[in-house]
């Protein structure tokens, strides 16, 4: 096993002083933009992860929570920082928020994070990246706790929900209310849980006795102006569907947008549900139908699990310097919280009305 790097090993292979270092690790100013990211390179090449005991930490610095999203702007984060917060905000550790857009390097923000801002965990809410980065620094001994749909293809811990079963529900509310030429429109296929929302989509026909129409299912991309595209050509049909199933809201929003400029009722004509239950949906007209997606209590559960995370690893730690060896019950393992998800009933299914069984 390599031995571990400290601060002073960092120190000869980057040609500078001890105190550069840690002016770095702490995120001084007073080091220029060369040294600095020389620093930080020799650092990610050796996969360091400085030591909170010897760095500015022990200078009476709060250790830190590094949370990881997609983008500031994504629909969702706002809850799921409010749940992290209601949580960490009652202990002694701190939130550090980074955006991991697709157009960055993901690898490289989680290592100059860690280099610069003391996180002695991660929580990270993924979109299209990929957690593999992650899982080998979850394996080197640092907590990590993702959020989200992929979070359940990855050896991590995680939070998440069943997103088969919460569209299967969804589909099945619309077939109780007897419809049975059901459109479904997708998310980008690129994100696994689209590929969950389309089983759960086909397990509800299935069990209805159904058969998967291919001309009722078309290729959204989680997007307003996608949902309305999809929501054109459905209406253009000789026979067009008498519901939608749009993968998320802001795809249902612009079915509803499609239905208005056509004159086509929701849900007289068309009855719809989404997915998700982001605020807007309550306020829409009509007010949509939707599987509310519990995006604060995620936050809340995953940074809870991430504490208790942190906390077995320092216990585990001490054991080990102190050689003893932990009982197997007492080990860190994954750990893996699926939320329940529910069914919020509003004015677009028509759900106080039945139609004719085809």
């Amino acid at each position: 096993m390599t031995e571990k790097l400290t601060i002073r090993d960092i120190a000869r292979l980057a040609g500078v002083s001890k105190s550069t270092v840690s002016r770095v690790l702490n995120a001084h100013s007073n080091v220029d933009a060369a040294t600095r990211e020389r620093i930080l390179n020799v650092m990610q090449e050796h996969g360091f992860m400085p030591n909170a005991a010897a760095t500015g930490l022990a200078k009476g610095h709060n250790p830190l929570i590094g949370l990881l999203v997609p983008a500031l702007t994504w629909e969702l984060v706002t809850d799921v920082l409010q749940g992290v917060a209601a949580v960490i905000e009652d202990t002694q550790y701190e939130i550090i928020l980074y955006s991991a857009s697709p157009e960055k390097d993901f690898s490289f923000i989680i290592d100059r994070m860690l280099a610069t801002n003391m996180a002695v965990g991660l929580l990270a809410l993924l979109h299209t990246q990929s957690p593999q980065h992650l899982v080998e620094l979850h394996e080197r001994g640092l907590p990590v706790v993702l959020i989200n749909h992929v979070a359940s293809r990855a050896n991590l811990p995680w939070v998440g929900i069943d997103n088969a079963a919460a569209a299967s529900a969804a589909v099945r509310h619309l077939l109780d209310l007897g419809h049975r030429r059901i459109g479904c429109i997708l998310g980008l296929p690129e994100i696994p849980c689209t590929h969950d929302r389309y089983q759960g989509y086909c397990q509800a026909l299935h069990e209805a006795g159904l058969e998967v129409d291919p001309a009722l299912v078309l290729q959204g991309d989680y997007t307003c102006e996608g949902g309305r595209h999809c929501a054109r050509q459905f209406f253009a049909m000789d026979t067009p569907p008498t519901a939608i199933f749009a993968s998320n809201d802001l795809t249902a929003y612009g079915v509803l947008q499609a239905a208005e400029e056509q004159g086509i009722r929701i849900p007289e004509d068309v009855a719809l549900v989404g997915f998700d239950d982001i605020p807007p949906s309550a306020h829409v007209q009509p007010p949509l139908t939707t599987i509310h997606h519990p995006f604060k209590e995620m936050g809340r559960h995953a940074a809870q699990l991430l504490l208790t995370l942190i906390n077995q690893r320092d216990v585990y730690s001490n054991r080990r310097k102190k050689g003893q060896v932990a009982p197997v019950e007492e080990q860190i393992t994954p750990s893996h919280i699926i939320l329940p998800t529910h069914l919020v009933v509003r004015k677009s299914c028509g759900a106080t009305f039945t139609i004719n069984s085809i």
